[in-house]
């Protein structure tokens, strides 16, 4: 698995990082077959709200590609949302690759 922790108008740090990586791993335990993954942490100045802290992820899945986005006015807990997503998405993948074979025997039976 490739991943890649980049960060918009944000330095990222080592503990930015290991925490990425750490809420990451929850997701390659459901699923181990994640080609490439893209991190992207943002800071947006917005005139009627201080500052928003937007994650975003691309995970490269073999067949399709997983997107998930998420805003908050902690980085952190933009993180922890944005893996929950992420971790329900995966876990639909994998159910329709896991249907799909299933269906196929029963047909050949």
């Amino acid at each position: 698995m490739n991943l890649t922790i980049s960060g918009h108008h944000l330095e990222v740090t080592p503990a930015l990082r290991s925490y990425v990586t750490g809420k990451l791993d929850r997701i390659t335990r459901h699923f181990d077959q994640l080609m490439d993954v893209k991190v992207l942490l943002t800071v947006e100045n917005q005139t009627e709200k201080d500052k928003r802290q937007r994650a975003e992820c691309r995970i490269a899945v073999k067949g399709n590609d997983l997107f998930a986005e998420s805003s908050h006015q902690d980085l952190y807990a933009a993180v922890d949302d944005l893996v929950d997503k992420l971790d329900r998405q995966v876990a639909k993948h994998k159910e329709k690759l896991q249907s799909h074979d299933r269906a196929g025997v029963r047909h050949m039976m």
